[in-house]
């Protein structure tokens, strides 16, 4: 599947790539809006995101012209907005036949939340990883630990979300990497859920203040408990009531 990105900056492309690549589409960047028209037909994305404040009037260009001849259902949209973007902006957006509108402060994990959900609603799932992402609280149990991260001994975290595709999470350290050891496979990692304790290998797919990891494998026993766990995962218990 094929994610139109349409972005004018840097900082929100590195957000988005961790947080959307794991979920099985294939990225494709356009800095220019025109650019990007004149190669709908040939790249024919499966989803657009587009930056409103890079692109504050060809925005409204861009989906026009897709929704001239392709559907919300076949190909959604999604603006992301900044602090500018007015209630009248936001009216028009939905008029015009965008799917969704989420604030462009992408380092804020509920708004990835938000995004991710976006496009589930309207991506079909590829099963191969279920794009369903669960907010971790502290009652569920959920703890991450690698043994061979690229210049540090171990890393621990706080997770942030979780699916069967990967998670995020907060390091407890500051860490830096970047380039090669991007590329590292991480074979000595440690996963909590719940009561069981698996050994996926993992492969990181967003460097920052916040990291992504991809789940790269498991052995059948490790994905099937992890499966299970994610099934329970919505009503899991905190103190006497069930959280959903």
């Amino acid at each position: 599947m094929k994610l139109l990105l349409v972005l004018g900056a840097d900082d929100n492309f590195d957000i988005i790539s961790g947080s959307l690549r794991p979920m099985g589409f294939e990225l494709i960047r356009y800095r220019h809006v025109l650019k990007a028209m004149d190669n709908i037909d040939e790249i024919n994305p499966r989803a657009i995101i587009i930056s409103a404040r890079d692109f504050p009037r060809h925005w409204k260009i861009l989906v026009q012209f897709v929704r001239s001849e392709r559907s919300k259902e076949v190909c959604p949209i999604i603006i992301l907005k900044g602090m500018n973007f007015s209630t009248e902006e936001t009216s028009k957006a939905f008029f015009l036949g965008v799917n969704g509108i989420v604030d462009d402060t992408l380092d804020n994990p509920r708004t990835i939340d938000q995004l991710q959900d976006i496009i589930s609603c309207h991506v079909p799932v590829n099963e191969k990883r279920k794009q369903q992402r669960f907010h971790v609280e502290p009652w569920h149990r959920v703890g991450f630990l690698a043994a061979d991260f690229p210049g540090k001994t171990i890393v621990t975290g706080e997770v942030i979300n979780i699916c069967t595709g990967g998670l995020s999470f907060h390091p407890s350290d500051s860490i830096s990497i970047e380039g090669p050891a991007l590329s590292k496979e991480l074979r000595e990692c440690s996963l909590r859920a719940g009561d069981a304790i698996l050994s996926p290998v993992c492969h990181v797919v967003r460097a920052g203040k916040t990291f992504s990891v991809e789940f790269v494998s498991f052995t059948d026993d490790d994905q099937r408990i992890l499966y299970q766990f994610l099934e329970e995962f919505p009503v899991m218990e905190f103190g006497n009531r069930k959280v959903s």
